[in-house]
This record gives structure tokens, sequence and C-alpha cells, in this order.
């Protein structure tokens, strides 16, 4: 679906994942040059938060973007003393200009991620979903499982983290993994036979590469390890990325201070480098672990015309939007929502698909810039009893 947005020209938003019915109301400013684009702006554009778009000559829809104020977000883009390259570059290719209006400005974030996904603009980075490179942290392919990065969870692993930011960073940080748990990362081609393996024609094996002798294996290609000894290893590296034991970080950097005491600097460096590149990886697993675990509630919100809306967040995640109970039929449609949100999100949460990722992290950076947020939120009995109060069989405030 959206490479069928993608190839078209742009014609209108589409759909509200969050709210169905209709497309919202679409509002448009052209001119064939920035001058007559900022004067229609002025004269059009309401002070309202909302998602804006800017369409080129072509009719394709070139950005995406959002603001708490459409007007003065818009008419920023013509101060050339102000603004940054890239909006002037936008500014420039722009022959007219769409908005449409959101309820608050947590929903237009919410819609400006859902339009970036479905149109991918050249222009917007952020959220489009082939130019984000981000990759899973994987436990498993046995009979020896080890930890390798994967674009998507793949099917039957021991444990998926993350993902974490691609590239070299996070590579060197699995392979650290491995060798602090001695764990393999031979291909999957390399035959594993472990010392406790019945074998007819017992014969000597040596290991595929220099990592067992080294100590940064266990080698279970060489039979010199028990099948039980490696999955003990395989427990551990897990549960150091559950943040569940970091007693092997602190080991190695214990490790560092010592060689550094005893002017062994080479060693010391090594160490360091060795702690930090983990401590990151550490770091991003557990950001999005901490997203998923912390945002499961209803979230109500005030829009610009004073009626409250509910935000409906399992595991980091918006899945709904509903009016706030004030009569029986909000009450009923409202509670029905918060029973199936309730239900999905009673589980452990495990990572987040690649295209539930954006919205996560969304969600997780919303309520770290305004913390007063938390304060509002309801829980899954609070926001039922709301509902409750205001059916005509329910308890009366």
């Amino acid at each position: 679906m959206d490479e069928l947005f993608s190839c078209r020209a742009f014609a209108g938003f589409g759909p509200n994942r969050l709210e169905p019915g209709p497309p919202p109301p679409l509002f448009r400013a052209r001119g064939s040059r920035p001058a007559a684009l900022r004067r229609r702006i002025r004269q059009h554009c309401p002070r309202a938060p909302g998602v804006y778009g800017m369409i080129d000559a072509n009719g394709a829809l070139v950005y995406v973007g959002k603001a708490k104020c459409l007007r003065a977000r818009l008419l920023s883009y013509f101060r050339k003393k102000s603004r940054d390259p890239k909006a002037g570059r936008i500014v420039e290719q722009a022959r007219a200009v769409v908005w449409e209006e959101s309820a608050c400005e947590f929903a237009a974030l919410l819609r400006e991620l859902e339009l970036i996904r479905r149109w991918q603009p050249r222009f917007n980075v952020q959220g489009q979903p082939k130019r984000c490179g981000r990759r899973y942290v994987c436990l498993g392919r046995r009979p020896a499982p080890h930890a390798f990065l994967a674009p998507q969870p793949p099917a039957g692993v021991t444990a998926c983290f993350g993902p974490v930011p691609a590239g070299r960073k996070a590579g060197e940080a699995v392979r650290r993994l491995n060798d602090l748990f001695r764990l393999r990362d031979c291909p999957r081609a390399q035959v594993m036979v472990f010392a406790d393996q019945q074998e007819l024609f017992a014969q000597p094996r040596a290991a595929g590469c220099l990592r067992h002798e080294i100590g940064t294996c266990l080698g279970p290609c060489a039979a010199v390890c028990t099948q039980a000894d490696y999955a003990a290893q395989v427990r551990a590296a897990r549960a150091f990325l559950e943040g569940k034991d970091a007693g092997p970080l602190e080991a190695l950097e214990r490790d560092m201070t010592a060689a550094a005491a005893a002017l062994e600097y080479e060693r010391a460096a090594d160490l360091r480098d060795r702690a930090a590149v983990l401590r990151w990886l550490l770091k991003e697993v557990g950001r999005v672990r901490a997203a998923r675990q912390r945002h499961s509630f209803v979230y109500p919100v005030a829009g610009a015309d004073g009626t409250e809306r509910w935000y409906l967040i399992r595991h980091g995640r918006v899945t709904a939007a509903a009016a706030a109970p004030r009569d029986a039929e909000t009450a009923r449609a409202a509670a029905a929502l918060v029973e199936a949100a309730a239900r999905g999100g009673a589980a452990e949460p495990g990572p987040p698909a690649p295209e539930e990722v954006d919205g996560v992290l969304l969600v997780a950076a919303w309520f770290r810039r305004h913390p007063e947020e938390r304060a509002r939120v309801l829980t899954w009995d609070e926001a039922r009893a709301r509902c409750a109060a205001c059916l005509p069989s329910g308890p009366r405030p």
C-alpha cells in the first residue's frame, strides 16, 4: 500500500489510522514563487496544531512536518536569515503547501509519522522505513547459539533485543559480546561437535579459528566443551542483554583498572574500548525495552477545542484513540477499546516489530520531553471506572 501511494501524484493525505471515517479536511495554498506562498499562508493558515506537506512542481509530496502552531511553523520557512539550509531547499521546490489541523500536538506527532511512512517524501529522513538503519540483536542459530545482527526478528531464535542503530559500532558490540561470553561467531556451515556427543569413531578435532586458542570462544566446533556448558554461557549472555546481570561488564572494568594500575596501558586501553562498546549496547537495547515496559496506559489529552480524547498506549505503541467518556455512547466505545488494550498489554513485551519502532520511540520521547504529562495518565482500572461512571447502571460520582 505504501508503494501504491508513493507512485502517484499527491491528491490528499488519506485516512487517519486513529480516526475512523472520511479523511480530515485538507487546506491548500498555491504559489509559483515563495513570496506568493508566504502571502497565502499568512492569509489562510490557522494558529492551530496540525501537519503540513510541501508539494513540488510535479505534484509530488516532498516533505511532511508537524507543528504546534501551523501558521508560525510554515512562515518560519520563509525567513532566510534564520531558517536552516534544508528548509531553504524545500521552499525552493515547493509550489503548494497543504495542511491538516489536529486535535493537539500529540495527535499531530502521530499523524506526521503515519504520513511519512505512507508517502515516504524524499526530504524526510526520520520515520522513513527504508532510511532508518536499525538491527536487532539476536541470540540463536542452533546447535550452538550466538549473538548476531538481523534487520528483522528471525523466527526460532532464543532471544531478540533492540533494535539498535545499524553500523560499525553495532557490529563491534556484537563481536565483543560473543568474546565476553565465549560464544562462537563462525559461519553457519561450520560443523559443531560437543564434548558430550557420542561418536562411533572418535577422532581429534581442531578448532575452526583462533578464538578458542586466545580464550574468546568455548570451542563447540572442536569437542572441547559440553552442550550444558555452552548453554550456560548463552543464558548468561541473555541475562546480560536483559539487564539482569551486569557482572561480566563490571569484571571487565575491574580488569581495566587493575591493568592501568600495573602500568599495562595498552591492555587497559583495549579493555576500556571493549567496556565502552558493551555499555553502549546495553544502553540501546535497554532504551527500547524500557519504552515498551513503562508505557501501557490511557493518555487523556485536551484538544484545542476543549474536548478530551483518550489515546490508548500498549507497550509503547498507540493502538487506538477515542473520545473521552461523557455519555453512555462514548463510554461504551471507550470501554471496548480499553478492554482490548488491557488484554493485549498483560503479556511481557518483546522487541517491537520494525514498523512499530518509530512509534514506540516517539511515545517515549514525548513523555521524556514532557514528564509532567505522566501525572495525567490513567491505569486500565482507572479508565474502566471512568467509563462505568457514565453508564446508566454504573456508580455515580
